[in-house]
């Protein structure tokens, strides 16, 4: 199968998928492809790759957080079904991708289920394992597994159940995995146990999924759980331990965000006092509710988040991807340049100290290269132009090459949210028959930024479709629905 035929046939499974899970998003496949098609025109994407391929497509929601912080009882609690193993101690060491099914399976599926489906947002996962940890990604199944769930909870979401995050030691790619994670879902839900809210107890979670959301431009999706908050009622010391542990988030540079306390009914201890039972009650029952609704939410949040995607890819583009290519096609332009001075000068050293040793300098190179009784150019100016000049050619293209590596090799080819290739997009640049004096990168003119208006357009558009789904601010919904009756009686 072709690269070209691989593509055609992950569209067409997603267009399948769409029109079956959610046909309001059909509308914008083709916006994406537009999208692609200058991406692929800039180097940043292959010409037979696609961003709809970057991106998941059913809504997701990932628990991530500590060792024993209840992650797996607070998931189980909420589908329904003792899906996950719980306990005090690290019961499971993989990642868990919960989806819907026609039956429950409690034994999982292997990590290839995930990575070699193009519709969970695992799809070749194992390509990124292997990039940060040589060997690792062959081992797949020792990082995911997939279970399957019939209740209705799970229908139209995917919900992941992480691994803990305590020890010092944690595998680079655990962790690139947990960082992909967090960027694609919907909802993240990081887990605290409140018998260790000490930050010391939290130093590698607080690294990994606290620092990294502070600057995030979705960071609202992030809520901070601290879990297991019956076990400060026999010292009824609640507000003492929940500022503790959002002192230690704040040195990890978070000043905001959503905070929850809970507890499982099920497993909690005794509270003896009616009073602080009530009250430690009314918390959790409040909290969990509102983490429910969050949960509830992520479809709808799903679908402005994808067609939200398109207007920052292109802000993206703009704001920070094109002045990036323009700032290395500088430094490229100036290095080679310089170069090509030095070469020049070199060639010319080396020319005068040839004719030097074999006899007569260049005052006597000069007088028989234009010594042409005959008149007009003589063929030796020519032959010796040509000769110059393929020699300084040659330098220059060799120039060109290994400064083009050398500012490639500083250039990232995962950047942004859709892990663009500025890399490629640079080389793309530097190739042989572009001229250093190029001033835009190549593929960005007046034709693509009026491809990108067009898309800004389209986005409106995909935006005002999904509004008028949730939304009826003129009420014509409610004038419709009172109208009928009465047209009915007539």
């Amino acid at each position: 199968m072709t690269p070209r035929q691989a593509l055609q046939q992950r569209l067409a499974a997603l267009d399948a998928h769409l029109r079956e899970e959610n046909p309001n998003l059909l509308p914008v496949l083709p916006t994406f492809r537009a999208f692609d098609r200058i991406l692929a025109g800039l180097g940043l994407i292959d010409r037979h790759e696609s961003l709809t391929t970057r991106i998941p497509w059913w809504p997701m929601v990932a628990v991530l957080g500590t060792f024993s912080a209840g992650k797996s009882t607070f998931l189980n609690g909420y589908l329904g079904e003792p899906l996950q193993n719980t306990g005090n101690q690290a019961v499971d060491d993989k990642f868990t991708v919960i989806c819907h099914g026609p039956e429950t399976r409690k034994e999982a599926l292997p990590g290839t289920a995930l990575n070699a489906d193009p519709r969970f947002p695992f799809y070749r996962i194992a390509d990124e394992i292997e990039k940060v940890a040589a060997g690792e990604g062959k081992r797949i199944d020792n990082y995911l597994q997939l279970k399957t769930l019939a209740g209705p909870r799970t229908k139209g979401k995917i919900f992941i159940d992480s691994p803990g995050f305590d020890a010092d030691d944690q595998r680079r790619s655990v962790l690139r995995l947990v960082d992909h994670i967090v960027e694609l879902s919907d909802l993240v839900l990081v887990f605290f146990d409140a018998r260790h809210p000490e930050p010391g107890a939290m130093q590698d979670t607080l690294r990994h999924l606290v620092a990294k959301t502070v600057n995030r431009a979705d960071a609202r999706k992030v809520c901070y759980i601290l879990n297991q908050v019956d076990t400060t009622a026999k010292e009824d010391n609640l507000e003492a331990v929940f500022g503790a542990w959002q002192r230690a988030i704040a040195q990890a540079g978070l000043v905001s965000g959503r905070f929850y306390a809970i507890y499982d009914q099920r497993s909690a201890v005794a509270i003896e006092d009616d009073g602080r039972r009530a009250r430690y009650e009314a918390r959790r029952d409040h909290d969990l509710a509102e983490l429910h609704t969050r949960i509830n939410e992520v479809e709808v949040a799903r679908a402005y988040r994808i067609i939200g995607s398109i207007d920052s890819l292109t802000k993206e583009l703009e704001g920070e991807v094109i002045p990036k290519l323009r700032e290395a096609m500088a430094a490229w332009r100036r290095r080679v340049l310089i170069g090509d001075a030095v070469w020049g000068v070199l060639l010319l050293v080396l020319l005068g100290t040839f004719l030097q040793t074999i006899g007569g300098g260049i005052a006597g190179f000069l007088g028989w290269l234009f010594d042409n009784p005959d008149g007009g150019v003589p063929l030796r100016v020519v032959g010796a132009a040509v000769i110059l000049g393929g020699l300084f050619l040659a330098g220059h293209f060799k120039i060109r090459q290994f400064f083009a590596r050398r500012i490639a090799a500083g250039l990232s080819d995962r950047f942004g949210d859709v892990d663009l290739n500025l890399r490629q997009a640079f080389l793309a640049n530097t190739r042989f028959f572009r001229s250093i004096f190029a001033k835009q990168p190549a593929g960005w003119g007046g034709r693509a930024r009026k491809a990108i208006f067009a898309i800004r357009e389209a986005t409106a558009v995909h935006v005002q479709r999904i509004n008028d789904l949730y939304t009826d601010p003129a009420g014509r919904r409610a004038r419709e629905a009172a109208s009928t009756p009465a047209t009915a009686a007539e």
